[in-house]
């Protein structure tokens, strides 16, 4: 029987970045899901913080040289590849100088969140999806990992929703306890529509903050997972009244097996 194909998607990694509840998961659980039998690959942005000569990482330029075009600009698409030896593992790298060359993750040395974190999340969630279909590696599951993955669902559910190779997946999104403080930009959904997003749910996103774009993602997901012991209370009340699978939230020490059994499950 052919291994099943699961796509990682995560705002964070580390060694790449410290170490934090979503970049150890980042980390850990693409390794893990590999070790149970299945077939992986994982995104991640590449911040200007990355330092690549250290982390061996380069440009694959098979992949790279695409243009992206957001809200009528282009922004070239760099596809860079690094690997972590100790798990035999692949990290691709979604780079853009517009707006991955600055040398912090989401905000600056004073903690003011970048202003087109919008349009950073929009090009990254856009960026891994035309690389996959470069790579033609069709996934059985797309698990994604904090906020600046929360797009990837609604582009695959729209824009993407004819492509034939992804026509046999299943979506997860998982809610971490890392919020955003300011709401994205009131153009937001704009931008959305500009690609050829329409409908009520757009209507979510009139106000886009972290619950708005959470909530989102959630609608155009087919399961979520609880990713921090303690999240946006809202959101872990919207939770409860969505007909999905949920799975609540697992420690350290047995959520790689939960997680495999989830991806399992969702794909009866």
């Amino acid at each position: 029987m052919e291994s099943k194909k699961v796509l990682f998607i995560s705002q964070e990694i580390t060694p790449y970045l410290e170490e934090t509840e979503l970049s150890r998961i980042g980390r850990y659980l693409p390794q893990g899901i590999m070790e149970r039998g299945k077939e992986i690959r994982t995104f991640m942005p590449k911040y200007g913080c990355i330092n690549e000569r250290r982390n061996q990482l380069h440009e694959v330029i098979r992949l790279s040289g695409m243009n992206l075009i957001i809200d009528d600009t282009d922004h070239p698409l760099i596809i860079k590849v690094a690997s972590i030896q100790a798990a035999r593992m692949q990290v691709y790298f979604i780079d853009n100088d517009d707006y991955f060359h600055r040398k912090h993750v989401v905000c600056d040395s004073n903690g003011k969140e970048f202003e087109d974190n919008d349009e950073r999340a929009l090009f990254f969630a856009r960026g891994v999806i035309e690389t996959v279909k470069k790579l033609k590696w069709a996934p059985n599951i797309i698990h994604c990992h904090g906020w600046m993955s929360a797009l990837v669902p609604v582009y695959l559910r729209s824009v993407y929703s004819d492509d034939p190779l992804f026509n046999n997946y299943r979506v997860i999104f998982s809610i971490y306890n890392n919020d955003f403080k300011t709401p994205f930009r009131s153009t937001f959904a704009d931008k959305l529509r500009f690609d050829g997003i329409d409908g009520d749910n757009l209507k979510l996103i009139k106000n886009p903050d972290f619950v708005n774009i959470s909530k989102l993602a959630i609608r155009y997901s087919d399961g979520i997972i609880i990713g921090s012991e303690t999240i946006n209370e809202e959101l872990a009340q919207y939770v409860t009244t969505i007909n999905k699978p949920v799975l609540p939230f697992k420690d350290e020490s047995q959520y790689i097996d939960a997680y495999n059994e989830f991806y399992d499950q969702i794909l009866l």
